[in-house]
């Protein structure tokens, strides 16, 4: 597949290698040697043998030395496919709750600790269950090829995020796991595992595809023959995309100029005739889709055709416009020689056929070939098509009655080059009449000649032809024997007229050629000073206002319009921005749409074309950015593709910048509000240790008073006992306060031991039991509960925590629960009550410092017991979460990973005989 990247060929084109395209190629190469290679073993549908041939290739690798690991692998019950597992190692799954149940997943981590040279990981679509690093099982691949491990993977055509809707539509099942198909092209190798119809049916009967339960289910439904040949064939017209696309890159790499007919691509050729262009136009359109091809649409410029008229310039643009919305790309090419340029373009592009269209008349002169010939001539291997034209009266646009010379603004400037041509070969005539006394007739020939050269560099080609006729006919009726006649008195003048004209006429030609190619080079190379500077510019801002600011102004300034720009605000709201450059009205639905579409949309597209202005969406790598509107003083300048991918190349330079600024704004926050984290845990730290002397000295002071002599009377004892109350109170808060601190600061060491779990459930409980008074407690621990690795201190703190919380949000009396049970590969505690729960959203957001329930004024504490609890939980590596009851009431719940406990030595009751201690 060609990429429709628009080129500018010209005769003098050479086929030298391009030093920067070199140094790229190199980097590229230099970084895809660091990276794994990724091969996909793709097919139609499920069934076809694509995890088997995986099997099969692997198996190879592995019987040359090659490290081979399975990372996850479905065999769904085959037999012959498991048998292919032997001798291969296997990484453990991992195991994720998932809503009470426990869900197997591809161990990310370990495949990177493990480091094999290849690994297995099936189903690339496959969605990953939540609590995974990544949502989708590519990315993990994406993620292995990073560390430099080469994948092998599998898919079906269906899972394609392009052919999903395709597949859909013809299966009437719409599969939700899909992968990008920029992942599936950026893929090293393509392996097709392709399977008839027929067989991969008889295989489905045998039981081979799915287990016989679901073999009557599937045969209904999806494994129809029908849909098997729509999406064999599927699958195999994207394998010879991806297939075409490698050969068009070996193309490029060898400098192959030749045109390999592997695919049937089209170039459509269109001219300055409108009504022929548009009749040619939709009948390439119509080939390319009978063809099932990609087809390009590619129009030549000439120095003679850019002085058209404005109307008759403005149809072409409307033939190519038609060509885009007929799904073809396009390319406007700048040359002198259409055929030369045309050639070059398909063979750059390996376009294997040229569609012309068929000439109106003969050529004015006989000995100049037709446009066909020319194109035959200069591309023998090329196929040619000539299609017939429209039989339209009247449709010739030389012919066309409203081109008329007055509507062309540039008629009297134009008429003004001949008239200053006229002025320069009499003058020219003038200095050769005061010449001609000292010089001889030969040296005068040189000043016309002269002439004709600057009337070309200065007017161009017509000018330059007009004053090499006039400048033979003065040279002959002034100077040449007899003068002030045009008879020739000697016939050898006949041929100096006759070499001065020709030489005249080619250097004029020649001279006038490369004026034009100057211009489009001067224009070319200020296209380029224009987006370079404005991307440097781009790349100081730190502010949006001025991102928005200076893109407007120049947008404006560089494409003649007026414009403005809409920027997403803190709640991803589009608002306009900034000061806009005209007083026309906006309209933010258009705005919208094309925001939320990521389609340009307004004026000349075909999306609310009523609108005055273009809106551009601002599309940056991460997510759309905003929308640019701009309403251009001509309706053509959004119709030439060249300065409408200029206009798409300022816009996407103004949504990278924006999104820049936006990310700088968030680590700008993130390190302020790290620095207000860092002063405000040393302030509670220096705030602790100076609480914690008088604290604990009020404290033992309150405990006396109910020891003094004599003794306090019974209002005086429930006095001392509050003031002991406070003291613990304000005390523990101190602890929280400096535990909280130390645990952000790193500097809590974990003194992990084998635990029974048993005893520090026992030991949390006596630690609350004075909060636990009003409620009746519930434990409940599985039989047989395995020794945990863990900080008995700790985990007894976290379950303290928990115990507290749920005794200080439930009502009086209400029973508490807590159990401990095995989960997979970890042990899981829960603390559940029967109080009010959580507030929707607060599941995640109540385990942050300083945050509180509801009832925030009637309840003691600051918010610090759950952030502590979660600190401690993640340094042993475990996870804790808080969620509403079904039954109603709050459920906290944490995990510990269970590891492997150590051998215990026996008792003395199972010491075999004859051993001693």
């Amino acid at each position: 597949m060609h990429s429709g990247r628009k080129i500018n060929p010209s005769p003098m084109s050479d086929t030298r290698p391009d030093p920067d395209q070199i140094l790229s190629d190199y980097n590229a190469d230099k970084a895809r040697a660091a990276r794994g290679k990724l091969r996909i073993f793709f097919g139609a549908s499920a069934g076809v043998g694509k995890t088997y041939a995986m099997l099969l290739a692997a198996q190879a690798l592995r019987a040359h030395g090659v490290d081979v690991v399975v990372g996850v692998l479905e065999t769904h019950g085959r037999a012959e496919t498991a048998a292919l597992l032997d001798g291969l190692d296997q990484i453990p799954l991992l195991n994720l709750a998932v809503q009470a149940t426990t869900v197997r997943e591809f161990d990310l981590d370990a495949a990177l600790a493990r480091r094999p040279k290849l690994a297995l990981v099936d189903e690339l679509a496959h969605t990953n269950a939540a609590g995974s690093r990544h949502p989708k099982r590519w990315q993990d691949i994406q993620e292995l090829l990073d560390a430099g491990i080469d994948v092998f993977t599998t898919l079906n055509v269906q899972h394609l995020e392009s052919l999903n809707d395709v597949v859909g539509g013809i299966t009437g099942i719409r599969v939700w796991e899909t992968v990008p198909d920029t992942f599936f092209d950026h893929a090293d190798d393509i392996v097709l595992v392709d399977l008839p119809a027929d067989e991969l049916l008889a295989r489905l009967k045998a039981g081979k595809v799915y287990l016989p339960e679901n073999v009557e289910r599937a045969s209904r439904n999806f494994f129809r023959k029908g849909n098997l040949m729509a999406l064999r064939e599927l699958a195999l017209r994207r394998t010879a995309d991806r297939v075409e696309g490698d050969v068009q890159a070996y193309r490029s790499d060898k400098s192959i100029d030749a045109v390999w007919k592997t695919e049937a691509s089209i170039l459509c050729c269109v001219g300055p005739d409108a009504a022929g262009g548009n009749h040619l136009v939709r009948s390439a359109a119509r080939l390319a889709g009978q063809l099932g091809v990609e087809w390009t649409t590619a129009y030549v410029e000439t120095p003679a055709l850019q002085r058209l008229q404005a109307s008759a310039r403005e149809r072409i643009l409307q033939t190519i416009k038609l060509a885009q919305d007929l799904g073809a790309q396009t390319a406007i090419l700048a040359a002198s020689d259409p055929a030369s340029a045309l050639v070059e373009y398909a063979r750059t592009h390996n376009c294997s056929k040229l569609i012309v269209g068929r000439a109106r008349r003969r050529p004015v002169w006989p000995w100049i070939p037709g446009m066909s010939r020319r194109l035959a001539e200069r591309a023998p291997d090329i196929d040619l098509i000539e299609m017939g034209r429209a039989d339209a009266p009247g449709a010739d646009a030389r012919r066309d009655p409203s081109v008329s010379a007055s509507e062309d603004p540039r008629r009297a400037q134009k008429r003004m080059r001949y008239v200053g041509s006229l002025v320069a070969c009499t003058a020219t005539g003038l200095v050769a009449n005061l010449l001609l006394p000292h010089f001889d007739l030969a040296n005068i020939v040189m000043l016309f000649l002269l002439t004709v050269v600057l009337v070309a560099i200065r007017w161009g080609r017509g000018p330059a032809v007009m004053s090499a006729f006039v400048s033979v006919l003065v040279f002959d009726f002034f100077f040449v024997q007899p003068r002030f006649s045009f008879a020739v008195h000697d016939a050898q003048y006949l041929l100096t007229f006759g070499v001065m004209l020709a030489v005249a006429l080619i250097t004029g030609n020649l001279t006038a050629g490369l004026r034009y190619q100057a211009r489009v080079a001067g224009h070319r190379e200020e296209r380029s000073r224009v987006l370079y500077e404005f991307a440097h510019d781009l790349s100081s801002l730190l502010q949006t206002e001025q991102v928005v600011r200076m893109s407007v102004d120049v947008v404006a300034r560089i494409f003649d319009a007026e414009a403005a720009m809409f920027v997403l605000d803190g709640d991803d709201r589009l608002v306009l921005h900034g000061e806009r450059t005209g007083s026309t009205p906006i309209d933010p639905g258009v705005a919208q749409w094309a925001h939320d579409h990521a389609q340009p949309a307004g004026r000349g597209t075909d999306t609310l074309a009523g609108s005055v202005f273009l809106y551009l969406p601002l599309k940056a790598p991460m997510r759309s950015r905003g929308v640019l509107a701009l309403r251009p003083a001509s309706t053509r300048l959004l119709l030439v593709p060249e300065q409408r991918r200029l206009l798409d190349t300022f816009a996407a330079l103004v949504a990278i910048s924006l999104e820049r600024v936006h990310y700088v704004e968030v680590a700008q926050q993130a390190l302020l509000r790290m620095e207000s984290e860092r002063l405000r845990n040393s302030l509670l730290s220096a705030l602790s240790h100076d609480l914690r002397t008088p604290l604990t000295a009020l404290l033992g002071l309150a405990e006396s008073l109910a020891l003094t002599r004599p003794a306090l009377s019974s209002n005086q004892l429930e006095i001392s006992q509050s003031i002991v109350d406070e003291a613990r109170r304000m005390n523990a808060l101190v602890n929280n306060l400096l535990d909280m601190a130390r645990l952000q600061s790193g500097e809590v060491k974990l003194r992990r031991a084998w635990q029974p779990v048993d005893e520090v459930v026992g030991s949390s409980l006596r630690s609350a039991a004075a909060a636990l008074a009003r409620h009746p407690v519930e434990v409940e621990l599985a039989a047989a509960l395995p020794l945990v690795e863990f900080d008995d201190a700790l985990i007894e703190r976290v379950l303290y925590n928990l115990l507290e919380n749920a005794a200080k949000y439930t009502p009086t009396g209400s029973p508490i629960r807590l159990s401990a049970m095995v989960d997979g590969s970890a042990l899981q505690f829960t603390v559940s009550d029967r109080g009010p729960g959580l507030r929707p959203g607060q599941e995640d957001a109540i385990f942050e410092k300083f945050t509180r329930g509801e009832h925030e004024s009637a309840t003691p504490g600051v918010g610090l017991g759950l952030a502590i609890s979660r600190a401690i939980v993640e340094a042993h590596h475990g996870h804790i979460r808080a969620r509403n009851n079904p039954s109603g009431g709050a459920e906290f719940s944490f995990t510990l990973p269970l590891g492997t406990p150590p051998d215990m030595p026996p008792s003395e009751t199972e010491r075999p005989a004859g051993v001693h201690a």
